[in-house]
Protein backbone atom coordinates (compact mmCIF):
# COMPACT_ATOMS: atom_id res chain seq x y z
CA UNK A 1 0.00 0.00 0.00
CA UNK A 2 1.44 3.02 -0.90
CA UNK A 3 2.34 5.53 1.75
CA UNK A 4 -0.01 8.38 0.79
CA UNK A 5 -2.86 5.72 0.95
CA UNK A 6 -1.88 4.93 4.49
CA UNK A 7 -2.23 8.51 5.56
CA UNK A 8 -5.92 8.69 4.13
CA UNK A 9 -6.43 5.64 5.42
CA UNK A 10 -5.60 5.59 9.49
CA UNK A 11 -6.51 9.26 10.72
CA UNK A 12 -3.77 11.46 12.45
CA UNK A 13 -5.00 12.10 16.29
CA UNK A 14 -3.91 15.65 17.58
CA UNK A 15 -1.29 16.37 19.60
CA UNK A 16 -1.89 17.81 22.66
CA UNK A 17 0.31 17.71 26.25
CA UNK A 18 -0.84 15.87 27.93
CA UNK A 19 -0.17 12.33 28.43
CA UNK A 20 -2.57 9.90 26.79
CA UNK A 21 -1.33 6.11 26.53
CA UNK A 22 -0.77 5.15 22.75
CA UNK A 23 -4.04 2.96 21.83
CA UNK A 24 -3.59 0.83 19.28
CA UNK A 25 -4.87 2.78 16.15
CA UNK A 26 -2.39 5.32 17.50
CA UNK A 27 0.61 3.05 17.26
CA UNK A 28 -0.41 1.46 13.81
CA UNK A 29 -0.46 5.80 12.49
CA UNK A 30 3.65 5.73 13.85
CA UNK A 31 4.25 2.54 12.31
CA UNK A 32 2.76 3.87 9.15
CA UNK A 33 4.99 7.32 9.60
CA UNK A 34 8.10 5.54 10.47
CA UNK A 35 7.53 3.35 7.81
CA UNK A 36 7.03 5.75 5.15
CA UNK A 37 9.82 7.82 6.69
CA UNK A 38 12.35 4.90 5.99
CA UNK A 39 11.07 4.14 2.92
CA UNK A 40 12.25 7.67 1.71
CA UNK A 41 15.71 6.31 1.65
CA UNK A 42 15.03 3.89 -1.20
CA UNK A 43 12.61 6.14 -3.33
CA UNK A 44 15.09 8.78 -3.37
CA UNK A 45 17.36 6.42 -3.97
CA UNK A 46 15.89 4.81 -7.18
CA UNK A 47 14.92 8.42 -8.29
CA UNK A 48 19.10 9.06 -8.43
CA UNK A 49 19.68 5.91 -10.00
CA UNK A 50 17.11 6.65 -12.49
CA UNK A 51 18.35 10.06 -13.10
CA UNK A 52 15.30 11.91 -12.65
CA UNK A 53 17.11 15.89 -12.59
CA UNK A 54 14.24 17.66 -11.48
CA UNK A 55 14.30 17.62 -7.61
CA UNK A 56 10.15 17.45 -7.03
CA UNK A 57 10.99 13.77 -8.84
CA UNK A 58 13.17 12.65 -5.94
CA UNK A 59 11.11 13.72 -2.84
CA UNK A 60 7.51 13.20 -4.16
CA UNK A 61 6.23 12.80 -0.64
CA UNK A 62 8.35 15.92 0.89
CA UNK A 63 6.97 18.17 -2.43
CA UNK A 64 3.32 18.80 -1.29
CA UNK A 65 4.58 20.12 2.45
CA UNK A 66 7.91 21.74 1.21
CA UNK A 67 7.41 22.74 -2.28
CA UNK A 68 10.58 22.76 -4.83
CA UNK A 69 13.12 23.55 -1.76
CA UNK A 70 15.19 20.88 -2.36
CA UNK A 71 18.64 21.33 -3.41
CA UNK A 72 20.03 21.34 -7.03
CA UNK A 73 23.17 20.48 -5.66
CA UNK A 74 25.13 18.03 -8.20
CA UNK A 75 24.82 13.92 -6.63
CA UNK A 76 26.22 10.90 -7.91
CA UNK A 77 24.83 7.27 -8.25
CA UNK A 78 24.25 7.26 -4.46
CA UNK A 79 22.15 10.11 -4.21
CA UNK A 80 25.67 11.92 -2.23
CA UNK A 81 27.50 15.13 -2.84
CA UNK A 82 29.29 14.44 -5.75
CA UNK A 83 32.11 17.01 -4.77
CA UNK A 84 33.26 16.13 -1.30
CA UNK A 85 32.13 12.85 -0.40
CA UNK A 86 32.58 8.91 -1.67
CA UNK A 87 29.76 6.50 -1.26
CA UNK A 88 30.04 5.40 2.54
CA UNK A 89 29.20 2.25 3.94
CA UNK A 90 28.15 1.06 7.90
CA UNK A 91 29.95 -2.60 8.12
CA UNK A 92 28.84 -4.98 11.05
CA UNK A 93 31.37 -7.30 12.64
CA UNK A 94 29.93 -9.25 15.67
CA UNK A 95 32.99 -10.31 18.07
CA UNK A 96 32.92 -12.52 21.45
CA UNK A 97 33.84 -10.35 23.79
CA UNK A 98 34.54 -6.36 24.54
CA UNK A 99 38.56 -6.77 24.62
CA UNK A 100 38.75 -8.60 20.98
CA UNK A 101 35.97 -5.82 19.87
CA UNK A 102 38.86 -3.22 21.20
CA UNK A 103 41.10 -4.88 19.91
CA UNK A 104 40.24 -5.39 16.70
CA UNK A 105 38.52 -1.96 16.11
CA UNK A 106 42.00 -0.46 17.18
CA UNK A 107 43.49 -2.31 14.31
CA UNK A 108 40.81 -1.21 12.03
CA UNK A 109 41.01 2.62 12.53
CA UNK A 110 45.40 2.17 12.72
CA UNK A 111 44.76 0.73 9.23
CA UNK A 112 42.46 3.73 7.89
CA UNK A 113 40.56 1.15 7.22
CA UNK A 114 37.09 3.13 8.66
CA UNK A 115 36.93 6.19 10.06
CA UNK A 116 35.28 5.11 13.37
CA UNK A 117 33.80 1.74 15.02
CA UNK A 118 31.28 1.57 17.85
CA UNK A 119 31.04 -0.96 19.74
CA UNK A 120 27.62 -1.93 21.23
CA UNK A 121 27.78 -4.47 24.14
CA UNK A 122 25.10 -6.95 25.08
CA UNK A 123 24.44 -8.59 21.72
CA UNK A 124 22.34 -12.08 22.00
CA UNK A 125 23.39 -14.00 19.04
CA UNK A 126 20.80 -17.52 17.96
CA UNK A 127 22.05 -18.83 15.08
CA UNK A 128 22.91 -22.37 12.97
CA UNK A 129 26.28 -23.45 13.48
CA UNK A 130 27.42 -27.32 12.86
CA UNK A 131 23.64 -28.92 12.92
CA UNK A 132 22.85 -27.28 15.72
CA UNK A 133 21.14 -24.16 16.86
CA UNK A 134 23.58 -22.11 18.80
CA UNK A 135 23.00 -18.93 21.26
CA UNK A 136 25.86 -16.90 22.43
CA UNK A 137 26.22 -13.44 24.08
CA UNK A 138 28.58 -11.10 21.67
CA UNK A 139 29.25 -7.98 21.00
CA UNK A 140 28.66 -6.01 17.56
CA UNK A 141 30.65 -3.50 15.71
CA UNK A 142 29.13 -0.47 13.54
CA UNK A 143 31.82 0.39 11.11
CA UNK A 144 31.65 3.09 9.19
CA UNK A 145 33.88 3.88 5.62
CA UNK A 146 34.21 3.80 2.63
CA UNK A 147 32.32 1.66 -0.08
CA UNK A 148 35.52 0.78 -1.61
CA UNK A 149 37.28 -0.21 1.26
CA UNK A 150 34.63 -3.26 1.69
CA UNK A 151 37.23 -5.68 0.27
CA UNK A 152 40.64 -4.67 2.22
CA UNK A 153 38.18 -4.16 5.69
CA UNK A 154 36.81 -7.77 5.40
CA UNK A 155 40.25 -9.30 4.50
CA UNK A 156 41.63 -8.05 8.05
CA UNK A 157 38.59 -8.70 9.70
CA UNK A 158 39.40 -12.33 8.19
CA UNK A 159 42.42 -12.13 8.70
CA UNK A 160 42.69 -11.11 12.63
CA UNK A 161 39.28 -12.22 14.04
CA UNK A 162 38.36 -15.14 16.80
CA UNK A 163 36.16 -16.73 14.59
CA UNK A 164 36.06 -19.60 11.99
CA UNK A 165 33.63 -17.22 9.32
CA UNK A 166 33.33 -13.81 11.41
CA UNK A 167 30.68 -11.84 10.19
CA UNK A 168 31.63 -8.59 7.56
CA UNK A 169 27.81 -7.29 6.32
CA UNK A 170 27.66 -4.11 4.70
CA UNK A 171 24.92 -1.64 4.38
CA UNK A 172 25.10 1.28 2.15
CA UNK A 173 24.91 4.58 3.27
CA UNK A 174 22.13 6.45 1.00
CA UNK A 175 22.79 9.92 2.81
CA UNK A 176 23.21 11.93 6.15
CA UNK A 177 25.19 14.73 7.55
CA UNK A 178 27.27 15.61 4.47
CA UNK A 179 30.11 16.94 6.62
CA UNK A 180 30.17 13.38 8.73
CA UNK A 181 30.16 11.91 5.04
CA UNK A 182 32.72 14.18 4.16
CA UNK A 183 34.37 13.30 7.89
CA UNK A 184 33.90 9.38 6.47
CA UNK A 185 36.09 10.06 3.47
CA UNK A 186 38.97 12.39 5.05
CA UNK A 187 39.55 9.63 7.95
CA UNK A 188 39.92 7.06 5.70
CA UNK A 189 43.03 5.78 3.09
CA UNK A 190 42.12 5.99 -0.60
CA UNK A 191 41.22 1.86 -1.62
Amino acid sequence: MPCSSLFRAIPIATVSRSYRPATPSRRRVHLAGALCILSLGSLTSVAYRTWCAHPHCRLPLLRAKFGNQVSAQAFDSTGMAASTIVPSIVVYVTVPNREAGKKLAESIINEKLAACVNIVPGIQSVYWWEGKVQSDSEELLIIKTRESLLNPLTEHVKANHEYDVPEVIALPINGGNDKYLEWIKNSTRDS
